[in-house]
């Protein structure tokens, strides 16, 4: 693996870190002192730092439902099943009970993706057998099938909140390795999933802007349609990241594509939709007709050798087009995105 795609692999952590910011410092995994040769790999490392640090607080538990053939009473008889299975005849009755488990929802998901995670070959031996060592204490604990788990039926509450970044981490992993045909070959850029690699993408641009400029109240808001009279049927316009300054304003539009220009009649143009999505944004969010709302179109840039630094100004609005080098150290991503707002408002 080359020294660009290690770059690229550290840089998902950074982002990880931004759009998840429960990542506290005790599960931080030190990936300028350790190389990551691959995306699971640095998966496997994070996993085995948190769920280290979550078995340390004790796994969350719940009450769950159990039925058991019981010789001692406990909760409510299920005399049907006692009937048919013919328990009473071995002076045992079935009984419905609720019992304080560990064998809940999330940690049958950490226990699935950590045994899926020590039977790749690409992931190195230490991150293998750091998540061995910690299976032992989900003993009590069953697995799930990687393409059954119902990631809606999450939920998160005082208890378990702890659990979130673990859980977006095995949410990606799983999207990864459920759409990858392991055959050794991996392309890296594309991460297996482009979808989720763009809303990675977008709430860490998001977040980021939220930690280090908050006087421009960073916010992904909706734009209300500059219309007379009726707005049914209109679609919702919702903004990646906007950022405001009294009454100046620059939408950015996050995108994420293996490919950022697309070709027609042997020409490369940007993609069309999106240059009708942030015109559309501008022109609505400038209703007054003011000049003073701008957007940007801001493509990470993967594996093509292209860099974008256009503006234009279209009807009296400056809509700008950016490349956001992700094959490069974190320090110049930052420069790079404090430079988009400071050109802007200062």
């Amino acid at each position: 693996m080359n020294k660009k795609d290690q770059m690229y692999i550290k840089n998902i952590y950074y982002m990880l870190s931004y759009a998840y910011q429960t990542l506290q410092q005790q599960d931080a995994v030190d990936v300028e002192a350790e190389a990551f040769d691959n995306i699971y790999d640095l998966f496997a490392a994070i996993l085995a730092k948190g769920i280290g640090n979550q078995v340390k607080r004790g796994l969350s538990k719940e009450y769950i439902e159990k039925a058991d053939e019981l010789s001692i009473l406990r909760g409510k008889i299920d005399l049907t099943s006692s009937i048919r299975m013919r328990t009473i005849n071995n002076k045992r009755l079935v009984c419905i009970y609720d019992e304080f488990s560990e064998d809940i929802y999330v940690n049958r998901i950490l226990k699935s993706v950590s045994y899926a995670l020590i039977c790749r070959t690409d992931v190195k031996r230490e991150n293998k057998a750091a998540l061995k060592r910690l299976m032992f204490s989900f003993s009590e604990v069953e697995k799930i099938g990687l393409s059954e788990i119902t990631w809606s039926k999450l939920r998160y509450y005082r208890n378990n909140v702890s659990y979130r970044m673990l859980m977006n981490i095995c949410y990606l992993t799983v999207q990864g390795l459920l759409l990858t045909k392991d055959n050794g070959n991996y392309r890296l850029a594309s991460f297996e999933d482009e979808q989720q690699m763009h809303r990675l993408y977008e709430k860490f641009i998001l977040e980021y802007y939220r930690k280090w400029f908050p006087m421009y109240k960073p916010a992904s808001k909706q734009i209300p349609w500059a219309v007379e009279g009726e707005e049914d049927f209109l679609p919702v316009m919702q903004s990646d990241i906007m950022l405001t300054d009294g009454d100046k304003t620059l939408i950015i539009d996050a995108k994420y594509y293996s490919k950022v220009m697309q070709k027609r009649y042997d020409k490369q143009t940007l993609h069309s939709n999106n240059m009708y999505q942030i015109f559309t944004y501008v022109k609505n969010q400038d209703r007054n007709m003011t000049g003073k709302a701008a957007g940007m179109l801001l493509y990470a840039k993967l594996e093509e050798d292209i860099y974008l630094h256009k503006d234009y100004r279209i009807s009296g609005n400056k809509i700008s087009v950016r490349t956001l080098d992700l094959g490069t150290e974190f320090k110049i991503i930052a420069e790079q995105l404090d430079k988009i707002v400071i050109d802007y408002f200062e």
